[in-house]
């Protein structure tokens, strides 16, 4: 091993914290070992154990991720000391892989006073346990439309993270990287938190303040004030949809306008874009969501089913009555 200078961390040497990782079926890759090598990397930079982990499955056994690499896992869900931390990985079809048995533990876990967290989609898993109920709380953006429809009572954010008392969610992907860096921070200072970023080259450290999807200027690759404007409104009310002519007069221009702004830079109408948003939020209800079509339809502005399916048949080459049923078919294999 390379030599290198260890962080002096003052700390009872005895103390070793426990992180157990419960692994759903299907869970990220990324987002586990992520949070597992800051934990690894910390330690090596202390020149001693500061943490330990443990992995955790329904069953015990082995659990696969969503690549198809499998983990043998240390225990079943048996119960955890409590001043453990449990963080849920979750990854695809989070609602199926949240287990009756899941759900009872964790609420039995949490009773305790257990710190409890969810990588990814994992926050659904924990909401789904009530433990989300009133707290702040972050999913990975592509499940936010699905999560904001079935629990109401959680107050969703577009954050990269979110630790919220004893409750703590991320958005995926290299957030577990953030919220640990931020863990490692409060428990044993900034100059460590900041040498495990530098050993992982992660040389962007975001706070909960960050949110996890790019501007909407650099997604859409122009930098026009109006026109950012102008899509962050449709994007924030998909239910209702605004009018092309009241979007204009919001931003200071004629219809006309902004008619030519969206062609110029966009290739496509204000009102076909904004039907793009509305039916690319149908799609992720229809995928994600137990809710019948009719409602998903309600939850995208459009106020006739019949209409609504001839315009996700115009788009996606399927009605939503088959992509739902597609889906069902994919989950059942």
């Amino acid at each position: 091993m390379d030599r290198r200078q260890t962080i002096d961390v003052k700390t009872d040497p005895g103390v070793r914290r426990r992180f157990v990782f419960l692994m759903l079926e299907e869970f990220t890759l990324l987002s586990f070992a992520a949070a597992v090598d800051c934990l690894r990397i910390a330690n090596l930079m202390a020149g001693r154990e500061l943490y330990t982990w443990a992995l955790a499955a329904d069953g015990g056994g082995t659990v696969a991720s969503a690549g198809g690499v499998s983990f043998n896992v240390d225990m079943d869900l048996e119960e955890l000391r409590r001043d453990d931390y449990l963080l849920v990985c979750g990854g695809r079809d989070v609602q199926s892989a949240t287990t009756k048995r899941i759900v009872s533990w964790l609420r039995r876990e949490a009773r305790r006073g257990i710190v409890i967290g969810g990588l990814c989609t994992a926050a659904h898993t924990l909401a789904r346990a009530g433990l989300l109920d009133d707290k702040r709380a972050t999913i990975h953006w592509e499940n936010q439309d699905s999560f904001a429809e079935e629990f109401p009572d959680v107050n969703l954010t577009k954050s990269v993270f979110i630790k919220d008392g004893n409750r703590w969610t991320t958005a995926g992907g290299t957030s577990s990287i953030d919220l640990m860096l931020q863990v490692i921070a409060d428990q044993y200072g900034e100059e460590l938190a900041s040498s495990v970023a530098d050993q992982q080259i992660y040389s962007s450290i975001r706070t909960d303040q960050d949110t996890q999807r790019l501007s909407i200027p650099t997604r859409i690759g122009v930098r026009h004030p109006k026109l950012s404007r102008v899509i962050q409104m449709m994007e924030q009310n998909i239910e209702e949809p605004i009018s092309p002519a009241l979007l204009a007069k919001e931003v200071g221009m004629s219809t006309r306008q902004l008619e030519r702004l969206f062609r110029r830079y966009l290739n496509r109408s204000p009102k076909r874009y904004y039907m793009e948003l509305r039916l690319q939020k149908a799609r992720n209800l229809l995928m994600q969501t137990d809710m019948s079509v009719i409602n998903v339809a309600l939850a995208c502005g459009f106020a006739s089913p019949s209409h609504f399916s001839k315009c996700y048949r115009s788009h996606y080459n399927t009605t939503p009555y088959r992509e739902r049923g597609a889906q069902a078919a994919r989950l059942s294999i």
